[in-house]
């Protein structure tokens, strides 16, 4: 989790990737509650940038149901050079994932019994895309053995559609491979140099729901899928694909019209003559003027949106002003910036 979110800007410039809040979550929430679900409570978060954001949220994780254990980086190792940094405290088979942008429903114990069946030294989670051109094509025999890694092939001329999901369970002994102190790639590095050597590297073919949520439009898609029930997080087991959900007390006048799915926190004020039109996150503390209208649209903490503004397919991130009469689409709107969402 160690880099500033480059490609999800403006929405990262003051805020680390696994904070970004989604349906009104911290990113990284999600993937502590689904580990924790699956039976791993020991994690190791690698960081560098803002990390003390991170900490100031979650702690120990005695909150969350699991121990936490924080490796600060003082430059970016790499994906590799990474966990690198935290090998004392890896003595077993042990699950990578990253953990700022990338989402999977998959089954660890699954993941796990398939790495131990083939004897793996490690297992790359893949997952197929119909356009492999922009990723890291995993090519794979009949036995689902590791032949080669093809970076991001020019489109026609890809071998195989499975493409590395940035999820994998490696035996203690490959950190050996990685040169201490140095930035040093999964990718680019630690996976050729285990072919070259003939350790056995396996890729677990995941099937389910996949989302690297590296970009604006991502990010926006992951909300809307969540709320739509394409895609499920256990933060979010009772809630009702067209209902509206109330997470704590908000103020909502009698003549606003809201049709779910909506998710309204609390603290919120939303008044008199409001359309507020489903698939709706409103974060906290949000204010919502007289005949305003909301469709498609995301909104982070403390948003103040005016009397008669129209948002519609925009993420607006936290203590943005809005002011009154605004008619704004597709953008990304912070309180120092606005740019289109979808170009």
């Amino acid at each position: 989790m160690g880099g500033p979110g480059m490609r999800l800007r403006p929405l990262t410039d003051n805020c680390p990737k696994p904070i970004v809040p989604v349906v009104n979550k911290p990113f990284l929430e999600h993937t502590l509650t689904h580990l924790k679900l699956s039976g791993i409570a020991d994690i190791i978060l690698a960081m560098s940038y803002l990390p003390e954001a991170i900490r100031d949220y979650f702690g120990d994780g005695e909150r969350f149901g699991v121990r936490l254990t924080y490796c600060i980086e003082e430059e970016p190792m790499g994906t590799a050079g990474a966990v690198k940094n935290a090998a004392a405290y890896l003595d077993g088979p042990f699950v990578v994932l990253n953990g700022d942008n990338v989402f999977l429903e998959i089954d660890f114990k699954e993941v796990y019994a398939f790495h131990r069946d083939k004897k793996a030294k490690a297992t790359i989670f893949t997952t197929w895309v119909d356009d492999p051109s922009a990723f890291g094509v995993v090519e794979m025999d009949a036995d689902q053995r590791v032949k080669r890694f093809i970076e991001k092939p020019p489109p026609g001329t890809e071998t195989s559609n499975w493409i590395n999901a940035g999820g994998y369970i490696l035996e203690p002994e490959v950190l050996e491979e990685i040169p201490a102190g140095k930035h040093y790639m999964f990718e680019k590095g630690l996976f050729p140099r285990l072919l070259e050597i003939g350790r056995h590297l396996y890729g677990y073919t995941y099937k389910g729901y996949w989302l690297d949520m590296g970009a604006p439009q991502k990010y926006f898609n992951f909300n809307m899928d969540l709320l739509l029930k394409k895609t499920k997080s256990p933060l979010l087991q009772n809630f009702q694909r067209d209902g509206v959900y109330y997470s704590g007390d908000s103020e909502v006048h009698p003549a606003a019209r809201i049709t779910g799915p909506v998710l309204v926190e609390n603290g919120c004020k939303i008044g008199p003559g409001v359309s507020v039109k489903g698939p709706v996150v409103i974060g906290k503390g949000c204010v919502i003027g007289d005949g305003a209208g909301l469709e498609k649209t995301i909104l982070w903490d403390n948003v103040n949106i005016g009397k008669n503004s129209s948002l519609e397919k925009c993420i607006v991130s936290g203590n943005t002003i809005i002011k009154d009469g605004s008619k704004i689409e597709n953008s990304v709107v912070t309180p120092s910036k606005k740019v289109p969402l979808f170009v």
